[in-house]
């Protein structure tokens, strides 16, 4: 039995692409070419918590030191004028990718998690149309993926590759992290600050099934409710400072198109497929590490296969219902979610077939099948123990603009009754954790050192 907590997780390029991005050079139909970038580390890290003069720190000191200072630096993935910003380029940059808005210039920029290794690199993509949704006539089409309907995206930024366990297993340790604050009555959370608390995901309590196909710190996380999703994107602007998010349908299709109209961003021969995508034909034992397959014209990296990535809809089995053939703003263009059961996934995975790996596939969870070994009552609002769950996880999108905070708490917080009630259900019976993201606990924790 399994469960999850311990106690008593060639292309036709025609689509619309604003100036600001260069093409390859070929004409009104090119494609957009946005080079994957290479990056860069330079410089020192900032520490967040200050070296202690004392030879001896508490326990809680000691954990916070040794796991737990999660505070973000940042590097540009190229070398920025002296007036950039986080992602932003006040000049035109000289090379690498970039993206025109607005007066400035969006370029991609890499986060290291302080005090550790770990890394995401973040790409700027162009605002445009796209066509959501596969034309009848194309193989392999399923019914939920029509009638199609046309969505105007802005600017953004996405990960460059799926979120990793690398990353995955910092937010993870925050569990330990809070119950300890918890116990030693520091920055509690309560009605003055529960708007900014995330809950985390509890320990696994059978590890071996999610990490049977491997946890190496480069291969992607998987296994996540779609709420744990959210929650991981809440902490991590918390504790950066910045906006991310999990992306919509539309958003996500449009960047994994990247300016293709055919099956695959690269053409409609899956063929070729093996060159961008880890799937059943070449997958030797699960998932790859991020990053190994060919990128996409964006730069984006496993689009294609290695594993579903979570976005903000809510799946709809007979497709897109009254969106179809009407022109959507990005917003607008949202199927928010109405019921606890099912979220959208998109991308395909590696024990899928090629059919599957298409721009315009979906896939529906089904939180009765996909926790069908949990023994937990009520199921977990944070994992995931069954397949096909060990093949779906997130990738991490940024808006140009913020959004207003009544927007962006729908991308973040529970969105149904029901996932609420369960997670409210488990805190009160002490086998969830919730807290607030660590820079906020900074200055109490300066003044009990």
């Amino acid at each position: 039995m399994r469960g999850d907590e311990q106690g008593s997780d060639g292309a036709d390029c025609t689509q619309s692409i604003p100036a600001g991005c260069r093409r390859n050079g070929q004409g009104n139909t090119s494609s957009l070419i946005i080079p994957p970038s290479r990056v860069t580390l330079e410089g020192s890290l900032q520490r967040v918590f200050p070296q202690s003069k004392s030879k001896s720190m508490n326990k809680l000191t000691a954990t916070l030191f040794a796991s737990f200072a999660l505070a973000c630096s940042v590097t540009q993935a190229q070398t920025p004028s002296a007036d950039a910003s986080l992602g932003i380029s006040k000049t035109k940059p000289a090379s690498g990718p970039f993206v025109e808005f607005e007066g400035v210039y969006m370029v991609p920029y890499v986060h290291t998690i302080e005090r550790s290794n770990i890394s995401f690199e973040m790409i700027p993509i162009p605002g445009g149309e796209v066509i959501v949704g596969s034309p009848a006539a194309e193989e392999g089409r399923t019914e939920d993926e029509g009638p199609q309907f046309t969505v105007q995206v802005p600017p953004f930024w996405m990960a460059k590759t799926e979120l990793t366990w690398g990353e995955y297993k910092t937010f993870m340790r925050n569990y330990d992290l809070f119950k300890r604050l918890r116990a030693e009555n520091i920055r509690l959370v309560d009605e003055s600050n529960k708007a900014d608390a995330v809950t985390v995901p509890t320990p696994l309590y059978d590890p071996s099934h999610t990490y049977e196909h491997g946890e190496d710190n480069l291969q992607p996380a998987v296994t996540m409710t779609q709420f744990a999703a959210k929650q991981y994107t809440k902490w991590l602007s918390g504790i950066t400072k910045v906006q991310y998010r999990l992306p919509t349908e539309a958003e996500w299709e449009y960047a994994a198109r990247a300016g293709s109209k055919t099956a695959y961003s690269f053409g409609n021969d899956a063929t070729e497929l093996e060159k961008y995508a880890t799937f059943t034909d070449n997958a030797s034992n699960g998932a790859s590490k991020v990053g190994t397959k060919l990128p996409n014209a964006f730069g984006l990296h496993d689009m294609h296969g290695n594993v579903w990535e979570w976005t903000i809809d809510q799946f709809t089995p007979d497709g897109y219902g009254d969106r179809g053939g009407k022109k959507l703003s990005w917003q607008d263009s949202i199927g928010w979610p109405t019921q606890p059961d099912s979220r959208a996934a998109r991308g395909g995975g590696w024990e899928d077939s090629a059919e599957r790996l298409r721009s315009a596939a979906r896939l529906g969870s089904v939180d009765e099948d996909w926790k069908s070994e949990d023994p937990n009552v009520p199921l977990s609002p944070w994992w995931y123990t069954s397949d096909p769950a060990r093949m779906v996880g997130m990738r991490l999108v940024r808006s140009a603009k913020d959004l207003p905070k009544e927007v962006i708490g729908r991308f973040w917080d529970a969105d149904n009754e029901g996932i609420d009630e369960d997670v409210q259900f488990r805190l009160r019976e002490g086998r969830g954790a919730i807290g607030l993201p660590v820079p906020e606990l900074i200055p109490e924790f300066q003044k009990r050192q």
